[in-house]
């Protein structure tokens, strides 16, 4: 695969299969965003579990001390006094069944996170299809099917954010910008590490965390030495 010449220059920089201690990994992730544009650092955490079994599933959610920099626009779907709480608590959209419809017609998607209340689940069946490959399906194990609607729009503005393992066992996560600085960063990886570690199933063996790698949105991988 080619790469540009920032990558390069900032592959070069960075001690081969090298495992950075994490404030060392913030310092030099921030050095490897090198693209014009506030990049957003992620964290990649490849986990002892087999995720084919149910037992062994990894997923929750966590509230980044320092959010993720990134603006989010969410979507309630309820009815009555709890639609009238969402519109107070600063939802960006709110509906019922005109939105459901909506999706269903339109493939309405212009929002990032969608919350809903128990009560409208069986409604929100009829678009579970188009929004569950999006990653934006209502959950109770993420928090956004609840009554507590105030709340979750709350935790959900102040940047709080869903980890889950994928089929190739690995939980790929934002933990904010560039622009934040090593120390904001080391924070919230230290958040979702130790959020990631509290998950960790009664059924996994073994090694639990196997590697952990941060990178920037335009950079390379870089290793981090993170132990239980």
């Amino acid at each position: 695969m080619k790469h540009g010449k920032n990558y390069n220059e900032s592959l070069k920089s960075l001690t081969s299969n090298f495992a950075y201690e994490p404030a060392e990994a913030m310092k030099n992730v921030i050095a490897t965003a090198k693209a014009k544009f506030d990049e957003t650092i992620e964290l990649h955490v490849r986990l002892g579990v087999d995720p084919r079994q149910a037992d062994q599933q990894v997923r929750g959610t966590v509230v980044l001390p320092n959010g993720t920099g990134k603006s989010v626009k969410v979507l309630v779907i309820a009815k009555g006094e709890k639609a009238e709480i969402a519109q107070q608590a600063g939802a960006d959209i709110v509906g019922a069944e005109d939105i459901i419809a909506k999706i269903m017609s339109e493939n309405f998607l212009d929002f990032d996170v969608c919350i809903t209340t128990p009560d409208m689940m069986g409604q929100m069946g009829r678009v579970a299809r188009i929004l569950g490959p999006k990653g934006l399906m209502p959950s109770p194990k993420s928090g956004t099917v609840t009554m507590d609607i105030a709340k979750a729009i709350s935790e959900t503005k102040a940047g709080k954010v869903e980890y889950r393992v994928d089929k190739t066992a690995i939980i790929h996560c934002p933990i904010g910008k560039k622009s934040f600085g090593e120390e904001k960063l080391l924070e919230n990886f230290n958040t979702l590490m130790e959020a990631i570690v509290k998950a960790k199933p009664a059924a996994a063996k073994g090694t639990y965390i196997k590697s952990v790698t941060t990178a920037a949105t335009m950079g390379p991988g870089i290793k981090v030495n993170y132990k239980i």
